[in-house]
Order: structure tokens, then sequence, then C-alpha cells
């Protein structure tokens, strides 16, 4: 008997919910952990918070004497909250969030005078060990510095008895180390470029914010029963399983009845979420068996990405209090549908407009179609670079899988929206009539708010839809920094506005048009540019993966393909352009993003081959041996007539090896197509080497291991099974 497998069936079917204590109500504890708004009018003097929020607001610099008092007044918040250490949280390139504690204690040089002490410069900057972070070729190994500093636009959160306090990631010679400096940077790039094209609808718009809104999907297992999966434990998912004779056809899980230790998971995090700050709103069961999802309320873009991180690392925690391991990765479970983070995008006025929301007038609804277009416009000039932005060793596992948008980028805006864009395209070059200027307004434009109302269907397959008042990126993976495609897609807009403004600009001082007609004739010419990223079909169809190659379209179905696009000239000059990145730190990000595909397909095929080898083998060969030994028992009884009572056992005998057989011989060949990659000198080369001739080892390996799984006697199979990691909650 697999006595490890079944100890942990047993712990997992004993265990009762945790209690989880009942807070107050969510708007009377929500924020309670975080320095906010509320929390500075009370801990600092007038002319810090002035400070901050001009800084939040406006950008502005914090000079050292205020950093002074803001110090002093978050040291004494987070005192009175029982913290005794501070940390500069970060999120440098590994894909997960950093800090280094420190305590507020300090004594004089012969060790006396103990004291509470945290004041600007610790505020201010930090200097992590910056060797150890992926870094691209921007450092080497042997030198260490590395800055943190202060990102007053999100505000400090306590964690435990930690005060924590976002912050970018910068090399010693400036280089952004994370992916909270090129996001800042970009979002500076689209509220410059918007709020220029937003004044030609209202000049009294100052800023224009990014806004965003996640939903994460996530899967529940138990912890004891993850404990006996090597793979599941160092990979985050299952490299061998068979599929459970039941799993989500019967759709019976979807929205249905959220089982009581998961609810009290749930409750519990979200009681954490309320302490810090995340505006969590939403949480159901999802497709997959033991498959959540929760979602929050939009925020501003930096911080809904910071609130994302930070929950990302909260789901562990609570999970632990609960007995649950959390499992983040795109694709846990072979043959049932995967989990992504769906990033739900739109840009916001400082004077309380969604602008990609149309309003009561025929100006405010050509204001909405401004951005509509020009987002489109956007997607269809970089829609390489956007599906870059989204790629990873474990998202390829999703992309395409009939679960998730495909590899191809496209656009869905529903048949009303593509109607009107249609009668759009047919305004006169030039000047317009006043009856052409009447029927626009009247007949098209201002129409939009009722077409919107009846444009609520959705179509999942699309990698980027509009969904009446936002686009939602639905390719980004549950496992994702929201940092990385967000940076892309604010680049790629701030870039589109900032042409479109020079080509009315160009048609009102050059061509004499009036500025709605200059708007109606180049929004003509983008539809006109933009027709082949739009389409409203099944985007799992071999049909469109046919048309989209007619159309031009990219279509990079792994990492290593898809991440060429990061370093293209068109990339680079974009980036370079608009001030978020240089192309020192674009390449860097280019290297360390195939370096760790490799590590992650590395790992993947050295645990597939320690589980094959040390695992599957030795338990089919025990039980081999146990069918050898009923043949045997037969012959003695039966004599020569034993073979017709056990042709059955013998059979099962021979297709044991074979299945054995070919393990061995699959494992020894992806072990020596593992040394050669590793022998290549060049990060692509190698990145390609594990994506073309590794990994397909291990659906071969994987392919005899589940038919083992099938034939060997359930007591002796050591590894926790589908059913088991699935349906046992």
């Amino acid at each position: 008997m697999s006595t490890f497998r079944f100890q942990t069936l047993k712990e997992t079917a004993n265990r009762k919910p945790v209690s989880v204590e009942n807070l107050d109500k969510k708007s009377v504890i929500f924020g309670s952990n975080v320095f906010n708004d509320k929390a500075m009018r009370q801990y600092l003097t007038p002319e810090a918070y002035k400070a901050v929020k001009s800084a939040i607001v406006n950008g502005t610099k914090i000079d050292r004497n205020t950093a002074e008092h803001v110090a002093m007044g978050m040291k004494e918040w987070a005192l009175s909250k029982g913290v005794t250490h501070y940390t500069h949280w970060f999120q440098p390139l590994t894909g997960a969030t950093a800090e280094k504690h420190d305590a507020f204690f300090e004594t004089s040089f012969d060790g006396s005078d103990p004291v509470e002490k945290f004041g600007g410069g610790q505020l201010v900057q930090q200097e992590p060990d910056a060797s150890s972070f992926p870094n691209g070729g921007i450092r080497n190994t042997f030198e260490a510095r590395g800055y943190t500093a202060w990102d007053p636009t999100s505000p400090a959160f306590i964690f435990g008895t930690t005060l924590c306090i976002p912050t970018i990631f910068v090399s010693y010679t400036g280089e952004a180390l994370d992916y909270k400096t090129p996001l800042l940077r970009a979002l500076n790039a689209v509220d410059n470029a918007a709020t220029a094209v937003a004044k030609y609808f209202d000049k009294n718009v100052k800023k224009v914010t990014p806004t965003l809104g996640w939903e994460q999907e996530y899967f529940l297992v138990d912890r004891a029963l993850a404990a006996a999966r090597p793979d599941l434990i160092l990979t985050g998912r299952t490299l061998l399983g068979h599929t459970s004779a039941k799993g989500q056809q019967l759709e019976d899980h979807y929205f249905g009845s959220i089982p009581t230790r998961v609810l009290n998971y749930m409750r519990d995090l979200e009681n954490e979420c309320m302490l810090l700050g995340i505006p969590v709103k939403t949480r159901h069961n999802e497709v997959a068996p033991n498959q959540f999802e929760l979602a929050p309320i939009f925020e501003e873009t930096n911080l809904a990405v910071d609130h994302n991180s930070l929950l990302m690392d909260v789901m562990q925690k609570v999970g632990e209090r609960h007995d649950f391991k959390v499992l983040l990765h795109e694709k846990p479970f072979k043959g049932v549908n995967g989990s992504g983070k769906h990033n739900n995008w739109s840009m916001a006025t400082d004077t309380g407009i969604n602008l990609l929301s149309p309003g009561k007038t025929p100006m405010s609804n050509l204001q909405f179609l401004t951005f509509f277009i020009n987002t489109i416009k956007a997607v269809n000039e970089y829609e390489e670079l956007l599906r870059a932005s989204i790629a990873s060793a474990s998202n390829d596992h999703r992309l395409g899988a009939n679960e998730a948008p495909p590899a191809i980028i496209s656009v869905f805006i529903g048949q009303q929206l593509t109607a009107v864009l249609e009668e759009l395209e047919g305004v006169s070059n030039g000047k317009l009539s006043p009856k052409e200027k009447t029927d626009l307004k009247l007949n098209v434009v201002g129409k939009i708010p009722d077409v919107l109302l009846d444009n609520t269907d959705r179509n999942r397959t699309s990698p980027f839809a509009f969904t009446g008042n936002k686009f939602e990126l639905r390719a980004v993976g549950s496992l994702a920094n929201c940092a990385n495609p967000m940076t892309t897609l604010n680049s790629i807009v701030a870039k589109q506005l900032t042409d479109f403004k020079k080509e009315v600009d160009a048609l009102i001082d050059k061509k004499g048009l009036k500025k709605d007609e200059a708007i109606f004739n180049v929004l003509r010419e983008y539809i006109k540019q933009s027709r082949n990223i739009l389409f409203e079909g099944d985007g799992y169809s071999e049909a469109w993966e046919k048309e989209a190659a007619k159309r031009g379209l990219s279509n990079h179905k792994t990492t290593p393909e898809a991440l060429k696009a990061k370093v293209s000239k068109k990339a680079i000059t974009l980036f370079e352009e608009l001030s978020i990145m240089n192309h020192v730190e674009v390449e860097a990000r280019y290297e360390i993003e195939l370096e760790e595909y490799i590590k992650k397909i590395q790992i993947e095929s050295r645990v597939l081959g320690d589980i094959a080898r040390n695992h599957v083998i030795p338990t089919a060969i025990r039980y081999q041996n146990t069918l050898i030994e009923n043949v045997k028992g037969l012959k003695e009884i039966f004599g020569k007539d034993f073979e017709q009572y056990a042709k059955e056992q013998v059979a099962l005998v021979k297709e044991i090896s074979e299945h054995i057989e070919a393990i061995n011989s699959k494992v020894d060949q992806m072990t020596e197509e593992r040394k050669k990659a590793n022998n290549l000198s060049s990060t692509e080369e190698m990145a390609s080497a594990y994506c073309f001739l590794v990994k397909p080892y291990f659906e071969l390996i994987r392919y005899h291991a589940d038919k083992l799984e099938l034939l060997v006697d359930d007591e002796m199979w050591t590894l926790v099974k589908y059913r088991e990691l699935l349906f046992i909650r």
C-alpha cells in the first residue's frame, strides 16, 4: 500500500473548516492597515500632508525635510498598531515581491539609549543587494549596489507587524530593475497624451488616469495532498496524472454553492484584503473543479498592480491557515480549464469622466469614439508587442487551449459598434457638408449610448474585447504581474494618442478644417487602417487561424517566438521615444524573460524525470511482480493449462513492460537534449532548444505514465490522483 498517499487522503478527509473572526462592516475596516488619506490627515503636519498629496496628484517631488516629517508621522501611526519593523516593498523581475525587514530600533555607540527610529532617509531610499536579482546583464554579479526609492502614489501598508513601503528598484547606474518603474513612466506618458486629446472636448481636463480592474482565478488544493505531489510543490503544476472520470463536463461547479472550507478561506482572505485596502468585491466558483475567482472594484492602474501583487502573497499566507495550497499556475491540471487574470482597462479624467464610456451629448460621444478608435489602432499597430507582454512558459499551456483566447491578438467590439465604425468610414475626405455633420451627430454619434445598451454580449475567445465601458485584455495569465501587459498597453495607447493629436492639429492648422471635421477625418483613416485587427467570430476555429494569416496578424504560440517582438526596432523606438525604457532596459528584460523560460522548462524536465523513475517505474515494477507471482501460482495449480487462466495477467505484464521501457528511453532522450541545450552559448538558442527539443518529451513520457496509472493497483500508486486533487475539499 502507498502509505503516504493514503495518510494524506485520511488527513484531508478529516479536515474541519477553520473558524474565521467576524470583523466589523467592510466599509468600517477598509484600509485600516493603510497609511491612507485618513491616516495622513491624523498623523502628518498640514505642510507634509499637502506635499504628499501634491506628489500623488501632480507628481511633484518631496524634499528631504518634508520626508522627515512624513517618516515621523508614518512611524507613529505604525507603532500605534504594534508594528516592529519596516521594509521597502518592491517588485523585482522575478515575478514575485521582495522585502528586507529592518527594526524600528537603534542604540547609541556604546549600546545605551535604545530608541524606535525611522527617518526620512530610511523612508525615501534603501540599498538592498541587487546582485542576486535578475538584471539581464545590466549589473555584474560582483556589483551589488541597487536602490529602492519610495513611491508616494502607492500608500504604505501594514502586513503582520511590518510597515511595507511600496518602492521602485533601480540599479546603481539608474536602469530599472523592477516592474513598477517602467509602469509609472508609461502611466505618465499616457496621462500626458490623453490629457492633450481630452482638451479637444473639455478644456478643464488637467489629468487622465488609466484604471485597471483585474479578475484573479486560482485553484485550491488541500496542502497535505499537494505535499504528496513533488511536481505541484516544485513546479506549481501536475506533470503527470490521468484525467479524472468526472471533470468539468457536467458544468456543475461554475457559480455553484461554495464549499464550506473554501468559503471560510474566502472570508478570511477578504478580511485581510479589506484591512489592506484591496477593494475585493466578487467571489465565485469557476468552471473547473476546485477552481475559484475573486475580483475587485477598479482602481488607478499603479495601485491596482500593487494590490494584485500583494494579493497573490496574501492568498498563500491565508491558504496556510486553512490548510490549502493556492495554485496560481495557468494550467495546474491537464484536461480542465486553466486560470487567467483578465485585465479590465480604461481611462478616467480628473473631471470624473470615463473616456471609454459614451455620454448624453454628441460631443461626449465623439470623445468616446476618439479614445475607442485610437485604442483599437494602437492594438492593430502593436499586436505582436501586446502578445509578447503576456508570454510565459506557464501561459503557453493556456493560450488557444479552448478555454482562453488564442495566441492571435484581435479586438472584439460587437456588431452594433462595428456598424457605427462602418458609417464613420464613409465620412467624406476634408470638410463636411452641413447635412453630413447633422447626420453624423444625430444618427451615428448621438445613438451610441443606445447602441451600447444592447451590446452586452461578450466573446470569450477574444484576447482584447470591448465590454461596454472598458477594454478587457483576457489573455493575461493568472501567475503574471499585471505591470508587464499594463506597461505595454498604456505605452502603445500613449504613442497612438500622441500621433493622433499631431494629425488632427495638422488638418486644423494646414487644411483649415474645423476641430470636429479634423477628428472625423483622422478617425476615418484609422478605421480603414485597423480593419485587420477587428474580429467578431470564433477565435478557436482553424478558419480564424487561416484568416488571421491572410490579414498578416502574428500567431506566436510559444514564448521564445513571442518574446522576439520585445526587442524589435519598432518596440525599442516606442519605449525610448516615450522615455519609458532605454534599449538597455528593454534588452535586459528580453534576456531575463528568456532565462526564466529556460529555467522553468529545465526544472520541469528534471522533476518529470525524477518522478517517472523514482515513483512511476518502481510502482509499476512492484505491481508487475505481483502479477508474475500470480502467474507462477496459476502454473503450479493448473500445470500446462495455466495459460488459458493467466492470459490476462501475462498480457498486463507485457503491457506494463512496454510502458516502462518507453518511459525509460524517453527520459534518457530528454536528458540528452537537455544537456545539449545547456551547452549552447546563446540564450535565444537555448530557449528555442528547450521549447522545441526538450519540452516535446513531456507529453510522450506523460502518456505512458498515465497509462500505467490506470493499470497499476490503486493501493500501490504513490501519487495523489486527479480525482482526489480536484474533488476532495
